[in-house]
């Protein structure tokens, strides 16, 4: 039984981790930022009666980071499994999007995972063993618009984690990144049905393709079974693409050079949609869909 600490664990991929782990007779120490306000996984451990803790943990916070790893530490000993999952977006055009949002996703999505990182690998590194896996995302390897400040975050936490898995490897410590798909989660839901008018027309035909892609949903279990694979398989691969999309959007942007990449983006609607349709199979004009 290893004992395996998750952030973001309120909902979606984050929460289903925590069940999985769970299920496969791990000890879950399943953190979030709020856990009065995200009842749901209290509900289903005590339902279950799965060996999951719940705690309040911001990994915006480094008072907060490190408040909590004590406590976890200081209740089960050494942690063996960090995945760091917590993760906001923010979705619209750089032009219009505030630098506090670029600021705010990069807080959370980098400087939190490593947080948590700096916080448990001392003790990893001192007893010669240890498995982090951070959930990035397709997004840490494709970068689209509108969603550059999540991109950016998940660019940077993909070099983060190749650099560190070069130097924890000497300890025996492994690094993974799993790279999801669009996957059913409320991030994605959010990313679906765009808020904000823009001038761009990016936002509106990328929530068009997510809609496309969520009338068949992909659940977060399917990450969740990804991640507790890696941890009990003592694999050494570095990254892991999950989701029935994920290697075909890897695929379909390693094929095009950098400026047809980016003429594709910059496509009027017309013509977005239809290469859309013929280069990867899918139909998101919302006058098909409806």
């Amino acid at each position: 039984m290893a004992r395996v600490l998750i952030t973001g664990t309120s909902s979606g991929i984050g929460l289903a981790t925590a069940v999985a782990f769970a299920r496969a007779g791990h000890k879950v120490y399943a953190t979030m930022r709020n856990p009065t306000g995200a009842p749901e996984l209290g509900q289903r451990a005590r339902s279950e009666e799965l060996p999951i803790t719940i705690a309040a943990m911001d990994v915006d916070s480094d008072e907060s980071v490190n408040a909590g790893i004590e406590r976890i530490l200081n209740d089960g000993g050494a942690i063996d499994v960090l995945v760091n999952n917590a993760g906001i977006e923010r979705s619209g055009s750089v032009e219009e999007l505030a630098l506090a949002e670029f600021r705010a996703v990069m807080e959370t999505n980098y400087f939190g995972a490593l947080r948590c990182i700096k916080a448990v690998i001392p003790a990893m590194r001192a007893r010669g063993s240890g498995c982090i896996i951070n959930i990035a995302s397709i997004a840490g390897r494709i970068a689209c618009s509108p969603l550059a400040p999540y991109a950016a975050s998940k660019f940077a936490l993909e070099a983060l984690s190749e650099s560190l898995a070069q130097e924890m490897k000497p300890f025996n410590v492994r690094v993974a990144i799993v790279e999801p798909g669009i996957i059913d989660t409320p991030m994605a839901r959010r990313i679906e049905s765009p808020s904000n008018p823009s001038q761009y027309p990016q936002q509106r035909r990328f929530g068009a393709m997510f809609a496309a892609s969520l009338a068949n949903p992909a659940s977060p279990a399917v990450v969740a079974t990804k991640v507790v694979d890696i941890a009990d398989s003592g694999t050494w691969r570095l990254r892991h693409p999950v989701g029935p999309d994920a290697e075909g959007f890897l695929g379909w942007r390693q094929a095009m050079g950098d400026e047809e990449w980016v003429d594709w983006g910059a496509l009027d609607d017309d013509a977005w949609y239809d290469r859309l349709k013929v280069d990867f199979g899918m139909d998101a004009r919302p006058m098909a869909r409806s």
